[in-house]
């Protein structure tokens, strides 16, 4: 091999592993947002806490789309990895170069649509007439099936409030 040739991949083989190692620390981010908006589920910091339960009846329960607020970045970071990878594979000289900058802002729309995409769940908007004559409405996942004319409890705390059937 000559000197230019190792010139010449070294600066794509240091691309490859800054890319590489974005898309990992992109990937691992995603993997560490759980949020959820389950009845079932409870976080640590709601383990081992009184609640308020109040007993009542579903009046009306209406299908709905939870999602959450904003993403993480971590498709955009992942995809924008991954298209300039792609990129890099494309070309020579100065068009590699544009192929690997078109590829990493394709890449990165792409991937942050996924995130979105991936951050929707299914969810019920339930409405519930307390025992005590109140009417809340609560949003949750979909996980717990409930029906009108259903005895529930809703349950409240921490600044969380959960439907759960009787």
């Amino acid at each position: 091999m000559s000197d230019q040739s190792i010139r010449l991949r070294s600066p794509l083989t240091r691309l490859g592993m800054i890319v590489g190692a974005l898309a990992v620390v992109g990937l691992t981010v995603a993997g560490c947002s759980t949020q959820t908006g389950s009845a079932n589920v409870y976080s640590y910091d709601q383990a081992q806490r009184e609640q308020i339960v109040r007993d009542g009846t579903v009046t009306k329960v209406r299908p709905i789309v939870l999602q959450k607020d904003r993403s993480s970045g971590a498709g955009m970071v992942a995809g924008g990895a991954l298209g300039g990878v792609a990129g890099s594979a494309i070309g020579a000289g100065t068009g590699r170069d544009l192929a690997i900058v078109g590829g990493a802002i394709l890449g990165a729309l792409v991937g942050e649509k996924v995130e979105q995409g991936a951050g929707k769940t299914d969810g019920l908007e339930i409405t519930v007439r307390l025992d005590s004559g109140e009417t809340r409405v609560i949003a949750q996942a979909a996980d717990v099936p409930l029906s009108v004319g259903q005895r529930v409890q809703v349950i409240s705390g921490s600044g969380v409030t959960r439907v759960a059937p009787m």
